[in-house]
């Protein structure tokens, strides 16, 4: 390993643990309601805390969208949400500019893109033109609307939802897209004792409660959060462990599984969360271990497979964890 240098302007003790108490507050709001799923409260974490933005897929009724809602009223973000459909169009996501008779001038009615997490529910059911409207907000957070720019704020985050199974009326996600996700994470079903918990928490209401009704505390401040994010670019990352995150984002485009493999984004975005996911954890360096423990909701998006290996009836998660055991990580 290489040493540590002289002037260490890594976060302390203390920054570490403003960062650990404020996840484990926000951990527990969110257990009082979502029974389970704590991969996916973390992987969210680790996406807000490193300015990520992620893709959730699962099937209908595994609390998705319930998810994104509960979160950002915990974390105190404005909250934005615009159900995908075949006939939306880039202005009814983006907003548009209305002329006025009583001022004879233009004015912009904002869309609910203007919010600091963006709720994209179901959005491979709206055409790639309306997608791609959100190409330039996630890489650069802001929009152009007619020529002009307009900033969304450095919070800004998409949590993007997908059903799996119904692929009537979709369209898949182009690349250019999914690449700027830092994560793709698959819901998975809950245990029997967790389905249970949720029978007996949720079975006696019809619908969904109003979050008011939950009596959820708001748990992260603004200012908190801009803190969090000015020490985890601190996180010290090693030499070696940046071999390593490039090594494995290489490797998904040596392997002859792959038709493409992750790009240099996927790298840089694997670095900068792995600094997020270590501070979580407690440490103001990062481990071969945290890397590997985000690897696969980084890069299976990303890495798209070769029509042989599709035959084959091999899957992308199958691949890369493969890819992941195949690299050697520094010790």
């Amino acid at each position: 390993m290489t040493e540590t240098p002289t002037t260490d302007t890594r976060p302390n003790e203390s920054a570490l643990a403003d960062i650990q108490n404020l996840a484990a507050a926000v951990r527990s709001e969110v257990g009082k309601v979502i029974i389970g799923q704590t991969d996916t409260v973390d992987l969210l974490l680790t996406a807000l805390l490193s300015r990520g933005h992620i893709l959730l897929e699962g099937v209908p009724g595994t609390a998705k969208t319930f998810m994104a809602q509960v979160f950002a009223h915990v974390t105190k973000l404005d909250f934005g949400r615009i159900q995908f459909t075949p006939d939306l169009l880039p202005g009814d996501l983006l907003g548009t500019n209305l002329f006025s008779f009583q001022t004879n001038e233009f004015t912009l009615v904002k869309g609910p893109i203007f919010c600091d997490m963006l709720l994209a529910d179901e959005i491979n059911r709206t055409p790639p033109k309306t997608q791609a409207a959100l190409l330039e907000a996630m890489q650069e957070r802001q929009v152009t609307i007619d020529g002009q720019g307009f900033p969304l704020g450095e919070n800004f985050m998409v949590v993007a939802t997908q059903n799996p199974i119904e692929q009537q009326g979709t369209y898949p996600l182009p690349e250019a897209q999914l690449d700027r996700f830092l994560f793709k994470h698959i819901l998975s079903y809950p245990t029997r004792d967790e389905e249970i918990r949720i029978v007996q928490q949720h079975g006696q209401r019809a619908g969904t409660p109003s979050l008011n009704e939950l009596g959820l505390k708001t748990v992260l401040t603004k200012a908190a959060l801009k803190k969090a994010r000015a020490s985890i670019g601190a996180i010290h990352l090693n030499d070696e462990v940046t071999n390593y995150v490039v090594d494995l984002v290489r490797g998904t485009r040596d392997n002859p599984l792959f038709e493409t493999g992750a790009s240099p984004r996927a790298a840089a975005m694997i670095a900068s969360s792995s600094r997020a996911y270590a501070a979580l954890q407690g440490r103001n360096y990062v481990i071969p271990d945290d890397v590997k423990s985000i690897a696969l909701p980084a890069l299976r998006h990303r890495a798209v497979l070769s029509p042989a290996a599709e035959i084959e009836g091999r899957t992308a998660d199958e691949v890369i964890t493969t890819v992941i055991e195949q690299t050697q990580a520094p010790r």
